[in-house]
């Protein structure tokens, strides 16, 4: 009895001393960074106290001990470390130093998510619907009725998939006029457009651009990539004029249109000139694929370094186990840093190139990020290629810039200090 109780006493002071998981996030120790994810959402969800330790190994992540955690991380293959109270404390002070440009942000509840896109799309179609897939984060799919029917308000976070908001299909006409799929496709967009009231499939898609706006602007959370960043923009700058070829909306465009467009619409983008051809896959000249004198072997970017303390933002958006993350292409590469406004940030960069890889910034009460380039684990992405397989790829820092995006609504609001 004597030998059961000293047992049971033992046992007792572990569970006392154990009181926090430390989900690693640097790249000795993390095994599985892009599940990492799925394990702090999770934990979210199940109400239990969760902390970002900005710039701490890697952006790691401190939760409240329980025992369904635990056995989520195992299962799911998560790195995870059991800590005490006394080092808990350590690491919290080592981060509250002033000398460290560390911080500690308090994720608050799991947030909602939207993925905009039609509907058969597959998931590997999108990076974004891989990332949230694999890293088990929960996500629902809206398209154009829902959007303009208010759904937005449902949700803390939407990304959009690589849509054309022009109205022009993508820009794929001359490869891909004939396909059966591009025809399949401009009918069932010309099908809805008609469907919710609007004459051409362009006035359609900008009566939802600008919703999606209005959602920003309220205080809501928007992730885009590739094609979905410089079209929505040009999108708003083009409002009432009408920038569309006769193959794309049955009549000429309209004289002068580059001349009317108002750059004071738009979230990240100014001054940029619309490439008026059809027949060539580009929309304006924000995006630098065409331009871009680089090989695939040394195509990389830099994430920029933020005050922890000061800039928490872009730190929390920018947290990775690299600075330097390997380049992706897409329909949209690359951002002209000609054409980004002032007041957005720069948050990755190719100086090489001198191209703007990964930005973000405030529309009213709302955030904004827009990430160049279509599948970060896929340097050259085509129509009909493969998906990819994030098995493969499970410390990805690519993908991890997607991820930060998901929990950054999360995060308790505190008050900018600048």
């Amino acid at each position: 009895m004597k030998g059961l109780f000293f047992l049971l006493f033992f046992l007792s002071a572990i569970s006392l001393k154990a009181s926090s998981i430390l989900i690693p996030m640097d790249a000795e120790t993390q095994v599985n960074h892009l599940k990492a994810y799925g394990i702090t959402y999770f934990a979210l969800e199940q109400k239990l106290e969760v902390r970002w330790l900005l710039n701490y190994r890697g952006g790691s992540f401190l939760i409240s001990d329980n025992e369904q955690l635990r056995r989520e991380c195992k299962i799911r293959g998560v790195s995870f470390e059991i800590i005490s109270d006394a080092k808990t404390g350590e690491i919290l002070e080592e981060i509250s130093s002033p000398s460290r440009n560390m911080e500690t942000v308090v994720l608050e509840k799991a947030p909602k998510i939207a993925v905009y896109s039609p509907q058969g799309n597959k998931p590997w179609d999108d990076a974004v619907t891989m990332a949230l897939t694999y890293a088990e984060i929960p996500y629902e799919t809206i398209y154009d009725e829902a959007v303009l029917n208010d759904a937005l308000v449902l949700y803390d976070w939407l990304h959009l998939h690589h849509e054309d908001f022009t109205g022009q299909y993508g820009k794929f006409y001359r490869a891909f006029r004939t396909t059966p799929w591009y025809i399949k496709d401009k009918e069932e967009a010309e099908a809805l457009a008609a469907k919710l009231g609007y004459d051409k499939v362009s006035k359609e898609k900008l009566a939802v651009a600008l919703k999606i706006k209005e959602y920003v602007v309220g205080g809501g959370f928007m992730f885009a990539m590739c094609s979905a960043t410089d079209s929505f923009d040009i999108a708003l700058a083009a409002e009432g004029t009408d920038i569309a070829e006769p193959m794309f909306d049955g009549d000429p465009s309209e004289p002068g249109y580059q001349s009317k467009l108002d750059y004071s619409r738009t979230f990240a983008f100014t001054d940029f000139i619309l490439e008026r051809s059809p027949m060539i896959y580009e929309f304006s000249s924000i995006d630098m694929t065409a331009s871009r004198q680089i090989n695939q072997e040394s195509d990389y970017f830099t994430l920029m370094d933020f005050s922890a303390k000061w800039d928490i933002v872009p730190t929390m958006l920018t947290q990775n186990h690299t600075r330097l993350v390997k380049g992706f292409m897409g329909q949209t590469t690359a951002y002209n840093p000609d054409n980004i406004k002032a007041n957005v940030l720069v948050m990755g960069e190719n100086k090489l190139n001198g191209e703007a890889r990964y930005i973000h910034g405030i529309k009213g009460k709302g955030f904004f990020t827009f990430y160049g380039g279509h599948d970060p684990e896929d340097y050259q992405h085509r129509v009909g290629d493969p998906k990819t397989e994030l098995e493969l790829h499970p410390t990805s820092p690519g993908y991890r810039l997607i991820l930060n995006n998901v929990l950054f609504p999360a995060a308790k609001k505190k008050k900018q200090k600048t």
